[in-house]
């Protein structure tokens, strides 16, 4: 193995156990025990949590501060990040309108807004931001952007949208948006029907959340001619993409695509000597386009090894062929794989690369 060349550290978050940093400084730490010399650490997120974290650090941008409305209407400080000398902000859903910041007793999929991420999308123009790239996932709303798009100045009613004020505040600004999923926002594989359960929603308030996204999107139809019923990613975030992109003509991108481009991922891989992402469960989901999908893509197109640390394995052999990476799981009885047990799996990898 190439001193030279160092072993690029690419993983996720390990939802429930650690951050894309922390999970990140883990592999590191039993990479390095198993004999490893060369690291280099680059944090990743895919548009959901952690998303805006692992692009400032990448990109050496700044975070800043900023009050925001949280999903049930409460002031609490928020924040974006500003990269390229201010030029680029990065304002990730979760940081005003995450399920985080609402307790399990307190969650109301109905009633909860995302008027706080239209809050932080306003400041970060008012920073002097001409581009703001919009990270949706990990949201506890399914108002299909609404609250957001009001903040930015759209006045609704039933049946009509005013949008002068977001197109005059929107003029010169590039809006894009970060989906960690391909769902589209109605139907059985949509926003209210996959995602609105997980965020404490009945069975019933599933049906008015649908029908509510419904209405929503015919009003889109008839005020901008934009219909994002069947928008593949319009469903992420609780429809919030769907929202910024037919009200608010933004772009609609996959997460984990963007994040790598925006971090200038390719390079770094095609100098590395290997890459080893990983995340907390490898299932069904990650080949459906989640980041270390992406990375192993990635990689494989550029002649770089790659291999991944998980918690929990659920693939088959052919679904490992398909994603052509060497996968070692920290946890084989189902269970969260802890910092340790995740190390010791970093530590096996090691000596793969090492023979």
């Amino acid at each position: 193995m190439s001193a030279a060349r160092p072993v690029l550290v690419a993983p996720d978050k390990f939802k429930g156990t650690l951050t894309a940093p922390e999970a990140a400084l883990a592999i590191g730490r039993g990479l390095a025990a198993g004999g490893v010399e060369a690291l280099e650490l680059l944090p990743l997120a895919d548009g959901g949590e952690g998303t805006m974290e692992a692009m400032a650090h990448a990109r050496r941008g700044r975070i800043l501060a900023a009050p925001a409305s949280d999903p049930l209407g409460r002031e609490v400080e928020g924040a974006f990040a500003l990269l390229e000398g201010g030029r680029v902000a990065v304002v990730e859903q979760a940081q005003a309108s995450g399920l985080w910041r609402v307790a399990t007793v307190e969650r109301d999929p109905v009633g909860a807004t995302s008027h706080g991420t239209g809050e932080l999308i306003a400041a970060a123009i008012d920073s002097g931001a001409r581009e703001v790239l919009v990270t949706v996932g990990g949201s506890a709303t399914s108002d299909g952007g609404r609250g957001a798009l009001a903040a930015l100045g759209a006045h609704f009613t039933t049946s009509t949208a005013d949008l002068s004020e977001v197109r005059k505040r929107l003029r010169g600004v590039k809006l894009s948006v970060a989906c960690d999923v391909r769902n589209p926002l109605l139907g059985a594989e949509g926003s209210a029907r996959v995602f609105a359960p997980q965020k404490g929603a009945s069975p019933n308030q599933v049906e008015e959340i649908e029908q509510r996204l419904a209405d929503w999107a015919a009003m889109a139809r008839r005020e901008t001619g934009r219909d994002p019923s069947d928008e593949p990613m319009a469903g992420a975030g609780g429809g919030l993409a769907g929202g910024l992109w037919a009200y608010a003509g933004a772009t609609l991108r996959p997460g984990a695509a963007l994040v790598l481009d925006t971090v200038g991922f390719d390079a770094l891989a095609h100098d590395a000597f290997a890459v080893v992402t990983g995340e907390g469960r490898l299932d069904e989901q990650t080949i459906g386009g989640k980041l270390v999908f992406e990375v192993a893509t990635r990689a494989r197109q550029g002649g770089v090894p790659c291999y991944a640390v998980v918690g929990t394995d659920e693939l088959d052999a052919f679904e490992h062929r398909l994603m052509n990476v060497e996968v070692e799981a920290a946890s084989h009885n189902g269970g969260i794989a802890s910092a340790d047990e995740i190390e010791r799996a970093a530590r096996r990898v090691a000596r793969h690369l090492l023979a």
